[in-house]
């Protein structure tokens, strides 16, 4: 009886082990991705009135010489709105259109962006704060072409916790400064608490789409083993009042790879006074 509980065991931590390490795989398999945070190339800020766009190094926004002209066109950008100009025999396309003269949606509050393509090209206006720029990607990018891979600690059960999700009475509104300084304004729609190693901790959360939790988070490994900003942690929909929080799948923002993107910062609350070794560590080219 007692050779069979133990293979049961071994067996479920084998299986566990096994989800872990393939639920990283497939992060990984993301962020590579021809539209993955790897293949951003440039984020370039937007300033009231024309903003030109071509190959030519005088131009505001700046592209690779095999995938535009010197001049290929301008931003137009008011009041928060940016409409683009395409000169004629220039193939920017938005939704498969032809872009002259399209009004583009933002990614401003979550919303899905007009994306321009040009060849192995992509645009968008992107928001950080109260300032809008141009997002490039490019699939042939020298970051996704140099990356080494992901680094993480060894998986622990220990920082696999079940915790008590407390959804606030109405969702509680913050504001958040960004990696560049840019005032974020985020919803918390509640709160978790959990234990580790004994002690009591909490963390506010924010809603996704899926129902499943989204939490910004540093600990006391944050500047040391992991990234210093923060990590990031995505759990299922709250079931019953409960959540499991897996920090063996603790993962890196963008920021951690790349110079071009925006990351939030972790709320005050969400800055624990404890290491948790746990998850991604930080990017290191080998």
């Amino acid at each position: 009886m007692v050779v069979v509980a133990h293979a049961y065991v071994a067996g479920a931590d084998s299986a566990y082990q096994q989800s872990v390490e393939k639920w990283r795989q497939a992060y990984e398999s993301r962020l590579k991705s021809d539209t993955g945070w790897l293949t951003v190339t440039g984020l370039f800020w937007l300033h009231e009135g024309e903003n030109r766009f071509g190959s030519d190094p005088l131009n505001d926004i700046v592209l690779p010489a095999e995938a535009v002209p010197p001049v290929a066109g301008s931003f137009d950008f008011h009041a928060s709105k940016t409409v683009v100009h395409v000169n004629p025999e220039v193939p920017l396309l938005v939704k498969a259109k032809a872009a002259d003269g399209a009004q583009l949606q933002s990614d401003a509050g979550d919303a899905v962006p007009d994306v321009l393509t040009i060849g192995d090209l992509t645009l968008f206006v992107h928001a950080s704060g109260e300032r809008y720029g141009i997002r490039v990607k490019d699939k042939n990018s020298k970051i996704r072409k140099e990356f080494t891979g992901t680094q993480w600690y060894p998986i622990d059960e220990a920082y696999r916790a079940t915790a008590r999700y407390v959804p606030y009475d109405s969702p509680k509104a913050a504001e958040v400064p960004n990696i560049l300084g840019d005032t974020e304004k985020v919803s918390f729609a509640g709160y978790v608490t959990f234990s580790l190693r004994g002690q009591q901790y909490r963390l506010d959360a924010e809603v996704v789409k899926s129902g499943g939790l989204f939490i910004v988070f540093r600990d006391l490994t944050s500047g040391k083993e992991t990234y210093p900003a923060a990590r990031f942690l995505d759990t299922e929909p709250p079931k019953d009042g409960s959540v499991l929080l897996d920090f063996n799948q603790a993962r890196n923002p963008p920021c951690a790879y790349n110079p071009y993107t925006t990351c939030p910062l972790p709320s005050p609350g969400n800055r624990l006074r404890v290491e948790i070794p746990a998850g991604e560590k930080v990017y290191k080219k080998h």
